[in-house]
């Protein structure tokens, strides 16, 4: 992005800061006299309106309504991937954004779907990744995006590289949506397979619960004025995955050496997640020694009458079909409790039979496995095929 001159941000755009109010006036619904107010969870590829708040006219400003060509970003989050996230208005909304976020308005030397696209570019997003700062929340200040130099070409170079961009978005998305709806094929068939191999309607099954063919332990609780021992590494919820986990991240807290089997696991134990998504799931396979788990998490160890595999595809099928959530306690946050977890009913057939299921369900998802591989691996050069327009559009290379 170095042949187009670079023009500073104040020259082309304002940032207006977002609306602030006392939760105090908040109101989850519609109501007379009140203003829809978007908040960083509502940036998307495109802005969503639902899941919004409503605060009284009086705190809005009229800059602050929502126009079309503004571009509202998220300022403020506890996730890194989302803050400096935006989107694009394509009309003029009747709302406002909060105060965690931000709204840039593009000023007449510039077409402001130009701006718009300078904001989805890999160059800002590293900008962004630098800047943010923060150990809870990740915070952009105003004066970061003020800072910006943004490639700036003639408003008609402008006007024809948004023209060129839309173009080539349009046959990416299309080719993208077409991968998008396989993915969702897969995921019907999956269900279909777990469906017809572990389906037990006609009884030919005797059914038991859980908790008589599985030992259960929730995992330790997290106090630093309290815990006592030596630092080892242990799995929270955000480290369990559908069918594997994600040790990126791993903290680590004191153990004493009585507590060493009562939250240790083993190789082979099932490992679930207590609330987040209750019931999400993975079998440990030892790749790091003296793991543990805190107490968002269930470990659940079988008996010998039982395989763990298929106590796991048992889950993913209640999980895709809905059984599982009349275990689920809680109104707006839901849980697997222990109990809950012990009375949950399952089919129990001979080993030799829930080994060759398991040994069929296998053989197929397999197949689906390497399709989603397939498809995941196109959807990022999709990705990457889009910032590598990006880039050209802003270095002039586009037109």
């Amino acid at each position: 992005m170095n042949n187009y001159p670079k023009t500073p941000f104040t020259e082309i755009a304002t940032l207006i800061r977002g609306v602030s109010y006392d939760k105090s006036v908040v109101s989850t619904s519609e109501r007379e006299g009140y203003i829809p107010i978007l908040r960083a969870n509502n940036i998307h590829n495109s802005l969503v309106l639902n899941d919004l708040v409503y605060v009284p006219n009086d705190f809005v400003k009229e800059e602050q309504m929502i126009r079309e060509g503004d571009i509202v970003l998220a300022m403020s989050s506890g996730s890194k991937d989302l803050v400096g996230k935006s989107a694009q208005a394509d009309k003029d909304i009747n709302a406002a954004f909060g105060t965690f976020c931000g709204l840039i308005r593009a000023k007449e030397i510039v077409d402001s779907n130009f701006l718009g696209l300078y904001f989805q570019t890999q160059e800002y997003r590293n900008f962004v990744s630098y800047q943010s700062k923060g150990v809870n929340i990740c915070n952009l200040k105003k004066k970061d995006i003020e800072s910006l130099q943004i490639p700036l070409p003639p408003l008609p170079t402008q006007h024809l590289i948004v023209s060129r961009i839309e173009t080539l978005f349009a046959e990416l998305d299309k080719a993208a949506e077409h991968l998008r709806t396989a993915q969702q094929q897969l995921k019907t068939y999956r269900q279909a397979v777990l469906n017809h191999w572990l389906n037990n309607e006609d009884g030919k099954w005797e059914m038991v619960k859980l908790g008589e063919v599985a030992e259960m332990c929730l995992g330790k609780m997290l106090d630093k004025n309290k815990n006592k021992g030596t630092y080892q590494p242990y799995l929270r919820n955000v480290n369990v995955r559908w069918g594997g986990f994600d040790l990126d991240d791993l903290l680590e807290m004191k153990f004493e050496e009585s507590e060493q089997d009562r939250y240790g696991i083993r190789k082979g134990d099932l490992i679930m997640c207590e609330g987040g998504e209750p019931g999400r799931c993975a079998i440990w396979n030892a790749t790091v020694p003296n793991m543990k788990i805190q107490k968002a998490l269930h470990r659940i160890r079988v008996k010998d009458s039982i395989y763990n595999k298929f106590v796991y595809y048992l889950f993913s099928l209640y999980a895709q079909n809905g059984r599982l959530e009349k275990y689920f306690t809680g109104t707006t946050i839901k849980h697997l409790t222990s109990q809950s977890l012990k009375s949950i009913e399952i089919p129990l057939p001979p080993l030799t039979e829930q080994h060759r299921i398991v040994q069929e369900i296998e053989s197929r998802l397999s197949q689906a496995t390497a399709t989603e591989t397939y498809i995941e691996n196109a959807l990022q050069q999709a990705e990457a095929l889009r910032q590598s327009i990006l880039k050209k559009a802003f270095s002039g290379e586009l037109v």
